[in-house]
This record gives structure tokens, sequence and C-alpha cells, in this order.
């Protein structure tokens, strides 16, 4: 039987030509079902938001409360952000779809915990363990997108990935205030969701496998190659940065708008959805975009930093809604641009190592991101010059990476007359 020849090599990177493109058929049905799986970390991200001052009066009694009760909700983004690279190596060793399926079962069993819990010790620790599902989940849903689309197609659903979980926060969050209206423990009951996608994932989604090429040529290949960790480190490193400067908008903008004297509930969601709009419409602009997308990060760290500066010296409310959306501009490009560089440096064997390290770094960064701003309020006195301060080290990174611009630029012209 003839063997089907090779695709391409994408502009992106030569990592994508490490698995066996998958059918079509049923593409559509398999794209719902991982952007599902990426917004269930989400989901333990911001559903308990809007109900912690109703948990909090619960177990007032409780020592320590005051305390524990705060953990309920980070717990989980700390948990991922320490376990998502052991995720990635169990990934690698037993397989993506298997374990994608036993985290969203985990995910129910532990993120319904709390229905049936009565001590708030208990709880936080059944968050605890709710984050080590959404590592598993996480890293498997984007490592999947990896293994299964190449070039310009795995951008765009990397991009679409970012759009789903940063609309379904803003969803969650209202969704969350809805249920916790009566009892704050109703939006545990969501975590349900797990359940419902675990034997749909298991039937529809096709087991990814290496190229039949990669393994003929040299079946010692695969254990030969190196784990790219020096090239990987600098974008992990990067990408923590990037979520800190990602978060700093729908963390902090409530803080800044009271001290600008806003207190109208109705109008900081006005403004938080402006944010959220301007995060997707970054996707939407990177997904339509050509070239490398590591290329374009001086340019969006710039942005990005334009807009907290802006943020940080905003009198009024009109400055800051302004500064806020082009944050967010910026910061929609700016994660799945570092998504797919991370992902263009990673074959088949160790993607889902590289993935989870990606994972850790940017969950880690959005767990730093109140405790970096606090830090430095804490030293100027001010929020608002916080916030311009990484508006400036965001500049600063950007006016760094003019290197990596000129060095792909000189390797393009090097290339070209080969081409």
């Amino acid at each position: 039987m003839p063997r089907s020849a090779s695709p391409p090599v994408p502009a992106h990177g030569t990592a994508a030509q490490s698995t066996e493109p998958v059918p079509e058929a049923g593409g559509r049905l398999r794209v719902v079902l991982l952007m599902a799986g990426s917004c269930l970390p989400i989901l333990g991200a911001v559903l308990l938001a809007p109900v912690l001052p109703k948990m909090q009066e619960h177990f007032a009694t409780v020592p320590g409360a005051t305390a524990l009760v705060p953990m309920v909700l980070t717990t989980p983004a700390l948990a991922l952000a320490l376990l998502a690279p052991f995720a990635g190596v169990i990934i690698d060793r037993l397989g993506r779809k298997r374990l994608l399926v036993v985290a969203c079962v985990l995910y129910t069993l532990f993120g319904t915990a709390p229905l049936w819990l009565d001590s708030l010790g208990a709880i936080v620790v059944s968050r605890a363990l709710l984050g080590v599902a959404e590592a598993s989940i996480m890293t498997s849903c984007t490592t999947l997108i990896g293994d299964y689309y190449t070039g310009h197609v795995r951008d765009r659903y990397l991009a679409l990935q970012t759009v789903c979980a940063t609309t379904s926060a803003t969803a969650f969050f209202m969704l969350g205030g809805a249920l916790g209206s009566s009892d704050w423990r109703t939006p545990f009951w969501l975590y349900g969701a797990g359940l419902l996608l675990a034997p749909a994932m298991a039937a529809f989604l096709p087991r990814p496998r290496p190229r039949p090429s990669t393994i003929t040529e040299n079946a010692s290949t695969v254990e030969a190659l190196p784990f790219p960790v020096r090239r990987l480190a600098g974008i992990c490193v990067l990408s923590l940065f990037g979520a800190i400067v990602f978060y700093t908008v729908p963390v902090e903008t409530a803080y800044l708008l009271d001290d600008l004297g806003v207190k109208s509930s109705g109008l900081i969601g006005m403004v938080t959805a402006i944010a959220s709009a301007a995060t997707v419409t970054g996707c939407v602009v990177f997904a339509s975009l050509p070239g490398r997308p590591e290329r374009r990060l001086p340019a969006i760290f710039a942005l990005c930093g334009a807009g907290l500066v802006l943020m940080g010296l905003a009198q009024n409310i009109a400055v800051l809604i302004m500064g806020a959306f082009f944050s967010c501009i910026g910061t929609g490009l700016l994660l799945p641009s570092l998504l797919t560089w991370a992902m263009s440096k990673l074959e088949y064997a160790d993607r889902g190592r590289g993935t989870g390290l990606w994972t850790a770094s940017f969950f880690l960064g959005q767990f730093s991101c109140p405790l970096a701003l606090i830090a430095v309020e804490s030293a100027t006195g001010s929020l608002a010059t916080a916030v311009g301060l990484l508006g400036l080290a965001s500049a600063l990174v950007a006016l760094g990476l003019l290197p990596l611009l000129l060095r792909h630029r000189t390797t393009a012209a090097q290339e070209l007359p080969q081409a």
C-alpha cells in the first residue's frame, strides 16, 4: 500500500510534522469537545467568586475562615500551576485521550464534593484535588490541539481556545452569581459538566499517533531527541510575565474604578464586558494574521504596556476604559502567540511535557498577578502606580524582544535565495 505524501512544513516551525493528520470526519465535534474541555478549568477559577461573601458568612465561626474561604477560589489555580508539568509527563507516557477522560470524571468528583462536605478544611482539600484534575484537562486539551492540527489551522484553534476561555469566564461569573443567590452551594452542581463530557470524549476523540515515517526512519529517534529545555525555558519565563499582564485588567479594573469613585456594579460590569470583548477581538485578529507569531511579540507587549500605563495615569473613567481596551487587544494577541510559539518547538514525543510546562508557567503568572501588584502597591502607595509600572515593565520586555525579531528577519533573508 503506497504511503501518502508528507504535508509541507508550515512557516511556524518544524514540530508540526511530528503527528499524523487526523481525518476530518467528525472534526467539528472534535473541536467542540476540546473547547468545552478547555473551559472546565476556567469554571473553577471564576464560578465561586460571587458566592465567597456567603461562604464567609456561613463559616464565620470557623477559626481561620478569613484566610481559608478565599483559598477555595485560588487553590485550584495554584495546584494547576504546580502540577501541570507532572500531568505533561503522564500524558506523554500514558496517552492524551486516556488521561483527559479520567481527569473529566475526577473533575466532577472533586468539584461537586463541597455539596456534601461540612468542613471548610475538607472543602479546601477537595479544591486542591480539583486543581490536579484541571491541570490534566488543560494540558491534555492543549496537547491534543497540537497533535490533531498543524500550521495556520492549529494557530486558529489555539486562538479559539483563548476566545472560549475568555467568554466563558464572563458567562460563568454571571451564572455563579445567579445560582448562588439562594445558596452558596448551588453553583458547585455545575462541576457535573465533566461527567457529561467524559463519555463523549471517549467516544469521539481519535487517538493521535506519531507519523509512521517518523517511526520507520529510526525507531530510537524519539528516545534520542533531547527535550528542548533551553528553547522552552525562555518562552515559559516570558509566558509567566505575560500572564501577569494578561490578568491585570480583569483582576484590578474594579479596584481602579473604585479609586476613581465609581461604585455602580452595573458600570463596573460594563467596563469588564468591554475588556473581555477587546480580548476576544485580539484573538480573532491573531487568527487572521500571517507569519510567525513570535515576530509580533515586541509590538504586542508594547501595546499591552501602553494600555496599562494609560490605566495607571487615568483620572477619569473614559481614559481608564481606553487603556483597558488597548491592553486587552494586546493580551488577546499575546496568549495565542506565546502558546503557538511554544508548540512550534515541540515534537510529538515531548509535546505533553512541553505543554505542561507552558501551562504551569501561565497559571503561575495568573496566581502571582494580584500578589505582585499588591507588593508594588505597598511599596508605592497606589494601585494605579503599580499598574503603570507594570506597563513600563511590559514596554521594556518589548524592547528586549526586538533582537529576536531582527534575528528572525535575518534568518528569513538568508533562507530566501534557497527557496
